[in-house]
């Protein structure tokens, strides 16, 4: 317990204020979207660009350019939700059809060997990380959360799943890194995925009444 307490108040004082900013406005993120509140993607695009810089700087390039793609699902599910529907002036919650499932199922696998294939492109020489875990559970993180970006994005019911396993996933991955913190994170966005997903849940059902 000490060692854990150690390991998570040095990674806090670690924290540039930018990082803290953007994790903060990241949290209050999920927690808008889980409320169903437009302010899901103000808050979520100045994170997203905060962290673009971030990476950018520490010449994680991968990390920022997966940024850059959450910063553009950010902007289309800007547009989504407020573009004008046929029946409330709002895009409705709804959830996937059979075929739409197994669509984004597909979605997801495919995005995954992508991510891995680019991965071992610009870490190929470096075998002692290519024959770790790492980048395997890394790709499955992020082609999880790009789909469940985009699930939310035309606000499916799933997306939350989506967030529930990747968040799952990265709490174990990053505190065996050394970065409790973020795992601290991330245990956050499971609490509040659930959350969002009973939420939406019954907002649905809801909708089906009226």
């Amino acid at each position: 317990m000490l060692d854990f307490w150690d390991l998570f108040t040095a990674n806090l004082s670690d924290t540039s204020w930018l990082e803290f900013v953007a994790v903060i406005l990241g949290i209050a993120s999920v927690w808008y979207a889980r409320r169903e509140n437009i302010l899901v993607y103000p808050t979520g695009i100045v994170s997203v660009l905060i962290f673009v810089f971030i990476c950018f700087n520490a010449r994680l390039y991968a990390d920022a350019g997966i940024n850059l793609f959450y910063f553009a699902m950010s902007v289309y599910g800007w547009y989504n939700w407020t573009r004008p529907a046929r029946d409330n002036g709002q895009l409705a919650i709804s959830v996937n059809t059979t075929g739409q499932q197994w669509t984004y199922i597909g979605l997801t696998v495919a995005a995954y060997w992508v991510i891995l294939g680019l991965i071992w492109l610009f870490n190929f020489d470096d075998s002692a990380y290519m024959q770790s875990y790492v980048p395997w559970v890394d790709s499955f993180t992020t082609s999880v959360f790009l789909v469940g970006m985009l699930l939310m994005a035309r606000k499916k019911v799933e997306n939350w799943t989506y967030w529930i396993i990747g968040d799952i996933v990265s709490i174990p991955l990053y505190f065996i890194k050394g970065l409790v913190f973020t795992s601290f994170q991330y245990l956050i966005f499971l609490i509040i995925a659930v959350m969002g997903l009973i939420e939406w849940r019954r907002r649905y059902r809801n909708l089906r009444l009226q």
